[in-house]
């Protein structure tokens, strides 16, 4: 196991660099740490490293630097990407964080908004190289680090949605003090073919149901799921998701997030650009010549994200054609090989149905300047508000019922409060 670790001071153009001392430094390993404002230039080392390093899909090279190129950019968010090297420049980790302007300047995760799980990129042997307990300090180096540089001053830290864990290593930013995200995330567990699969997850009595409604949809058409593969194909079905969801977000009295600046383009580019083909899968649900619904996916490491997902709000909707998208889309992971069907972050019934394992979620704040204290006491007594009630049935079937019908009111073009922006990386609402 490597020796505790102390890390190096250093300065160069375009980067900084950062050394603690540790009283046992004649035994300590070194852990270099440079900061990097463009993230085109860490291209390289980030895709080679995030081949094998411990992460999610949301911290890969393509779904960061696509987010800041459309949506980061545009609205003067200041990339922040640290990486820590071992002796010999072997890379030990990735932190991808940015800051945000305005008046209380944010230390965030870059993308954090829009990316269900936010989080470093970790080498596997990460916990021998900087041991449990350790890991606060070498944060305050990271952090005196970033707070040096002009560009980069900043408030308050806010890092939200962090899972429990990154890969199978215990996430070492829960050691800062965090606490629970206001929503929970979920995932089922793939194994077996799809009859074994669905028998597990749908007593016969609801897969009697599922063929029924199948069958008033046939009525309409035939019924196929598609994936769509061309570029034009792939926008037309995001269109009409983007259209779907518009109108769903209008029923529950929440902004439509896809008619902010960037966010369309950000999908497009995504799902069509060749080089991000594997990653990316987008479908849709045809019932005669009706898309009934549609999705976004995202493919990783044997998981599939389910991202986005939308339905067709005419007659159709009667017989559940988002539900039954999302059991071709299950049954198409599970035929594929895929090990894992990730909901991603968000509590609706459907995705409790489906899936075995709870993933907590949590959020740390913390200020680093006096101006930021009254703004970290206020945001954390709201995020405990909004988990309360997101997490009791009935006060968050009040407080959507009164969101839906604030926001149908004339002029009203934003639902405020608790939940109001929804749950921006994972809009995906499907019907029974």
């Amino acid at each position: 196991m490597a020796q505790p670790m102390k890390a190096i001071v250093d300065e160069h153009p375009g980067y900084v660099a950062a050394r603690e001392e540790r009283a046992d430094a004649a035994a300590a390993a070194e852990v270099s740490l440079t900061l990097h404002e463009d993230i085109a230039a860490v291209e390289s080392d980030w895709r080679l490293f995030e081949r094998h390093a411990d992460c999610t899909v949301f911290q890969t090279y393509d779904w960061l630097a696509a987010w800041h190129r459309h949506i980061g950019a545009r609205s003067g968010v200041k990339p922040a990407i640290v990486i820590g090297r071992r002796a010999g420049g072997h890379i030990l980790f990735l932190l991808p964080l940015a800051v945000e302007p305005g008046l209380i300047r944010r230390l965030t995760w870059l993308g954090q908004e829009l990316s269900d799980y936010n989080g470093p990129l970790l080498r596997s042997d990460f916990p021998q190289w900087v041991r449990r307990g350790e890991f606060p300090a070498l944060w305050g180096q990271v952090h005196a680090l970033l707070q040096r540089h002009p560009r980069l001053k900043h408030d308050i830290v806010e890092l939200a949605k962090m899972p429990e864990t990154i890969g199978p290593q215990p996430n070492p930013f829960l050691q800062l003090g965090a606490g629970l995200n206001p929503s929970g995330a979920h995932l089922a567990q793939l194994a077996g073919n799809w009859d074994e699969f669905y028998a597990a997850r749908r007593s016969s009595a609801t897969r009697r149901r599922d063929r029924t409604k199948r069958k008033r949809l046939s009525e309409f058409g035939e019924v196929r799921a598609i994936d769509a593969e061309a570029a034009d194909d792939i926008a037309r079905t995001l269109d009409t998701l983007f259209a779907q969801k518009a109108r769903s977000f209008k029923r529950m009295g929440i902004a439509d997030v896809f008619a902010r600046p960037g966010y369309r383009d950000f999908f497009l580019d995504l799902a069509t650009d060749p080089r991000k083909r594997g990653l990316v899968h987008v479908g849709r649900l045809e019932v005669g010549t009706v898309a009934a619904a549609a999705n976004l996916g995202l493919q990783f490491r044997g998981c599939y994200y389910h991202v986005l997902a939308s339905y067709d709000d005419g007659e159709v909707s009667r017989f559940g054609p988002g539900a039954a998208h999302l059991r071709a889309l299950l049954h198409r992971a599970v035929s594929l090989g895929f090990n894992k069907f990730d909901f991603t972050i968000g509590d609706e019934r459907y995705k409790l149905e489906w899936s075995d394992t709870v993933m907590k979620l949590y959020d740390h704040a913390a200020a680093a300047t006096l101006r930021g204290w009254p703004h970290v006491v206020v945001s954390g007594l709201l995020r405990r508000l909004k988990r309360t009630i997101k997490q009791n049935s009935m006060l968050w079937r009040a407080f959507s019922r009164l969101r839906a019908a604030l926001g149908s009111l004339p002029g009203r073009r934003k639902a405020t409060g608790p939940g109001a922006a929804g749950d921006v990386g994972s809009p995906s609402i499907t019907p029974d």
